[in-house]
């Protein structure tokens, strides 16, 4: 008789390769150009950029041209996709350890945070993120938007919010030294270009930067338009989804609070 394939699921090996997991951390992070993975890995950039294919050829990670320098590519970790892969994973091995997929985030208590998006116009990302971070936390993100150069607020972001039921009121574009003196604790660049130009801002807050496309650069009429905005707020709402879960969770244990529960 022969013996069941009890191989693991091909994603498992695949990422507890160590480069490979140090990668897929640093991108789950913050969206990264290849020599900013090699110094933090501290690898040269051949062996880096082939694992990095390894991870994109199952869908873990993709590729966006940089605005500021198209010479330039951010690499981005698609989380959905990680955790659909991990979820396939977990239910191979027993169908009773898949973790329960929930669109509902978890009741844990979400301590208030300041955050700070950022992006060139202030007129379409960091509008729309700025609404959906505020709805998503119910309140508990206390979001701001601004531009290195402000320009008015698009009217299809304006479309975008109000179909999904956001407040408009008051909305306007800002510059971003209007926050020059404010704390926060993030700031997250949405645009290529602005991460380039990026301030400090007292008390160092994390920086993340998201290499999110500009929807008002899509040829066409603003109603021609209209769909690329729309997909550029649901790119932002799972990515401030999964913010907001790293929020939640409790912080991971010390070597001293491991010795203790051991």
């Amino acid at each position: 008789m022969t013996a069941p394939d009890i191989s693991p699921p091909p994603f498992l090996p695949l990422v507890a390769h160590p480069l490979r997991w140090r990668l897929l951390s640093e991108l789950a992070a913050s969206d990264r150009r290849v020599r900013e993975l090699c110094a933090a890995s501290g690898e040269p950039q051949s062996l880096v950029s082939y694992h990095l294919r390894r991870l994109r050829e199952v869908g873990a990670v993709s590729t966006r041209r940089s605005t500021a320098d198209g010479r330039d590519t951010y690499y981005v970790a698609d989380l959905a996709r990680c955790r659909e892969l991990f979820t396939a994973a977990a239910t191979s091995l027993h169908p009773g350890v898949s973790p329960s997929r929930s669109t509902e985030r978890t009741e844990r208590h979400l301590a208030p945070a300041d955050v700070l998006f950022l992006c060139t116009g202030n007129s379409s990302r960091s509008q729309i993120a700025e609404g959906l971070a505020a709805h998503l936390s119910h309140g508990a993100l206390r979001a701001v938007s601004a531009g290195s150069n402000p320009k008015p607020v698009h009217r299809n972001a304006v479309r975008v919010l109000r179909t999904r039921g956001l407040a408009i009121d008051g909305l306007r574009s800002k510059h971003l030294s209007e926050f020059a003196d404010r704390r926060f604790d993030s700031v997250i660049t949405l645009c290529d270009r602005v991460r380039e130009v990026c301030p400090e801002f007292p008390g160092g807050p994390r920086a993340i930067h998201w290499s999110v496309p500009d929807p008002s650069r899509e040829p066409g009429t603003d109603d021609e338009t209209l769909a690329a905005f729309e997909r550029v707020a649901d790119e932002l709402a799972v990515r401030i989804g999964f913010l907001l879960e790293e929020l939640a969770a409790p912080s991971t244990p010390t070597q001293e609070e491991h010795h203790h529960v051991r």
